[in-house]
């Protein structure tokens, strides 16, 4: 059921916010030169995938979790893009694709070991990883992955259709910070 849901939405997101993805692709030319972004990521059952975004940082920012970038790197259009979380739309694609889910534990870097453990000992890796869910929504990111992988693994027990449709509309309201970025030293 969630797999149509993603299939559907993702569609209807694709076709209908095409406008959106088409200004802010134009936007982010004119800010970076690069508008998208393209980052190999841990996906379901550990297989990597390609995420794809709208950039939001400058071209050839060192790829690390969000948390340890400095906020030096993140362009003033990215910080848009970032606090109205519309740099995560390009990923409606590898929703639609089955790469990702609407709603599951957000996709982590390669490198990140400590992570990616975690989350094998709570079998997050047998889900689709997703653009939100219930550690986004409550300020949870990639800089605690404990807490990262229990909250992950706590959602997908209680993954319900009302939940995926809980998740989405308070991601869509702005409830949740998004990745952290650290301050400039």
């Amino acid at each position: 059921m969630i797999r149509c849901l993603d299939i559907l939405l993702s569609l209807f997101g694709l076709v209908f916010g095409l406008p959106i993805l088409v200004l802010l692709y134009i936007a982010g030319l004119m800010d970076t030169g690069s508008p998208v972004f393209r980052q190999q990521r841990v996906g379901r059952n550990q297989r990597t995938f390609t995420l794809i975004k709208f950039r939001t940082m400058k071209k050839n920012t060192e790829a690390v979790a969000s948390h340890l970038a400095d906020t030096a790197s993140v362009t003033r259009f990215g910080r848009f893009l970032r606090r109205t979380k519309l740099d995560e739309l390009p990923q409606l694609w590898n929703v639609f694709k089955g790469e990702m889910s609407l709603v599951g534990p957000r996709p982590c870097l390669l490198s990140q070991s400590e992570l990616i453990s975690e989350r094998q000992a709570c079998g997050v890796f047998r889900a689709r990883p997703g653009i939100t869910g219930l550690a986004q929504i409550n300020g949870i990111d990639m800089s605690t992955p404990g807490l990262l992988a229990e909250t992950d693994a706590q959602m997908l027990a209680d993954l319900t259709v009302k939940n995926y449709f809980r998740f989405i509309a308070l991601t869509v309201i702005g409830k949740g910070a998004g990745d952290r970025v650290r301050d400039s030293q």
